[in-house]
């Protein structure tokens, strides 16, 4: 395992904010913590066209998810993803591909909610692996089956592909957490993720919020 990255004020509080989330979600789970890291770095080919250097500077026990988007150097960008992830003791999930996540040996798969139905499978198939699946209503929240987690977007007005959707705010990310293990996406950043520590979710995730941070 290589030696700890020594992280920015932005990034710290990140962090610290969100191993508070996952604290407090595993206590009222009875202190039984997720599978699924309380901070998940979500690439994006366009706004985080090099993951890899975000990825050397997360701390041990964050997780990222790789997004390919149909690149065509997706095996190649997955590849060096989980070879920084192995060595740091960082989880790596794939978007949508099973067979990419497979031949990388990622330690699980992020569904896109139009793919949710395919959960139930996946977990008998692959008990090892963190499912985790995206949705973007409380009501998708609650249906969500088979997952270890589901990652709710956009919390805040988000770029990328949630640019066109409303901010759907706490309170929808409270209800959410009442009944499914929560992750909040959409517009997080360090200078809000303070905002969320009341509201049960389980943890965070960003895209620019993240790589920003760790920029430094």
């Amino acid at each position: 395992m290589s030696e700890p990255v020594m992280m920015g004020e932005a990034a710290a509080r990140l962090w610290a904010n969100a191993q508070a989330l996952a604290r407090a979600a595993a206590a009222v789970r009875g202190g039984a913590p997720s599978r699924v890291p309380p901070l998940l770095f979500f690439t994006d080919p366009v706004r985080t066209p090099r993951p890899w250097e975000t990825a050397a500077r997360m701390p041990q026990g964050s997780g990222i998810v790789y997004r390919a988007f149909g690149a065509a150097d997706a095996r190649d960008t997955a590849d060096r993803l989980r070879a920084i992830t192995a060595a740091r003791g960082i989880s790596l999930l794939i978007g949508m591909d099973g067979a990419l996540a497979e031949a990388v040996g990622a330690d699980g798969l992020h569904l896109p909610e139009r793919a949710l139905s395919a959960a139930y499978a996946l977990s008998g198939r692959r008990p090892d692996w963190i499912l985790t699946g995206a949705v973007h209503s409380v009501e998708a929240a609650r249906t969500a089956r088979d997952l270890d987690a589901v990652v709710l977007s956009p919390i805040y007005p988000a770029g990328g592909a949630s640019s066109a959707r409303a901010a759907l705010g706490l309170e929808a990310l409270s209800q959410a957490a009442r009944v499914r293990t929560v992750i909040a996406l959409g517009g997080v950043t360090a200078g809000n993720v303070a905002e969320l520590l009341d509201t049960g979710a389980a943890g965070v995730a960003a895209v620019s919020g993240i790589a920003d941070a760790f920029a430094d």
